[in-house]
């Protein structure tokens, strides 16, 4: 069901939990708390719900139904809306799965959309309920809970991350050519964690400032809190921007690798080329020798009764030299020539 969770609080604390929104709705307007509502990929009926009862701004409502939207923070009105891009490292896969979070902040109420499994929000709500001053902070203190849990859910992704690029360092002189498709596939994870994260410094320090919140500034504990989120962030960012550095070092180094090793294939195909010359260069050449004294037999074989040098006494003699002359005469041409 799309509504996962639902309460309304009052002082930080839990007083209804109404069985459906138009419930919520009326406890809130009894009570005059806070009321936190919790969806998981809701339908336009529920969005359209959420917009009537708080004035949720038609384009907010729009970002929501279609998603896939970078992280950012937005006010209309009176009303909050943070997007935000929750990542999770799938270890049995190596790779990242980035979902998608919407947080809608009004002056009394709070409203979540998820559009993945992560994070959970179910450990966010249990934290702030043990916390009941801080949970009593209003709606911006449940927005920084679960900016806090998004980039705590941060860490494993960065430490499964590291452990590809060391993985990859060690393969990156191996003979595989999986390495060049698994720098290539980690690099653009990669980006995508640097498109989830980079944005939340700005959104942070719009957060901490006062200046997202609508008529004044934010409470002083709450900004203590959100100094340290974004302190947080701002190592995750540096981690993702040292990841970046090295996979751009480790595509440069993979490309030389490879160009080095098809010069050397092409180095012992050239070699293996002249030295199939040189077999060629010597066999012509024993061809070439042995073909003058074929000759010679060749002509004095077809046995024609006018030839004057059959009934020379020297005849034979001079044939077999004839031969012999040539065989050597042959021979060293080829070896002047170098092919003997």
């Amino acid at each position: 069901m799309p509504l996962i969770d639902n309460a309304v609080y009052v002082d930080g604390v839990r007083r209804a939990e109404p069985a459906s929104l138009d419930l919520t709705y009326d406890v809130l307007r009894a009570e005059h708390g806070m009321a936190w509502i919790g969806l998981y990929r809701p339908d336009e009926d529920e969005i359209a719900s959420l917009q009537d009862e708080f004035g949720i701004h038609p384009l907010a409502v729009e970002d929501t139904i279609k998603a896939h939207q970078r992280p950012k923070i937005e006010r209309y009105g009176d009303v909050l809306f943070t997007v935000l891009r929750p990542a999770r490292y799938i270890d049995s896969e190596e790779r990242v799965e980035f979902g998608e979070l919407h947080v809608f902040t009004g002056p009394d109420f709070v409203a979540t959309v998820r559009h993945a499994e992560a994070p959970d929000l179910v450990k966010v709500r249990g934290r702030m309920e043990a916390a009941p001053e801080l949970l009593a902070l209003g709606p911006q203190a449940v927005l920084y809970a679960i900016l806090d849990e998004v980039v705590d859910d941060y860490a494993p992704v960065v430490a499964g991350l590291e452990n590809d690029i060391d993985e990859i360092e060690d393969e990156l002189f191996a003979s595989t050519s999986a390495v060049s498709r698994r720098i290539y596939d980690l690099f653009r994870e990669v980006m995508e964690f640097q498109r989830a994260t980079r944005p939340l410094l700005d959104m942070l320090d719009l957060l901490k400032t006062g200046a997202a919140k609508d008529g004044g500034a934010t409470d002083d504990e709450l900004t203590r809190y959100l100094r340290d989120v974004h302190d947080h962030v701002v190592r995750v960012v540096d981690r993702a921007d040292a990841f970046r550095a090295l996979l751009q070092n480790a595509l440069t180094v993979n490309a030389t690798v490879v160009a080095e090793r098809q010069n050397e294939e092409m180095r012992a195909m050239t070699v293996s080329s002249l030295e199939q010359n040189e077999e060629v260069k010597r066999i012509s050449a024993w061809a070439a020798i042995l073909f003058a004294p074929s000759l010679v037999t060749g002509v004095y074989g077809m046995n024609f009764e006018d030839m004057p040098e059959l009934t020379w006494a020297a005849g034979y003699p001079l044939a077999l030299a004839l031969m012999v002359a040539g065989s050597v005469t042959l021979y060293r041409v080829f070896r002047w020539k170098k092919w003997l």
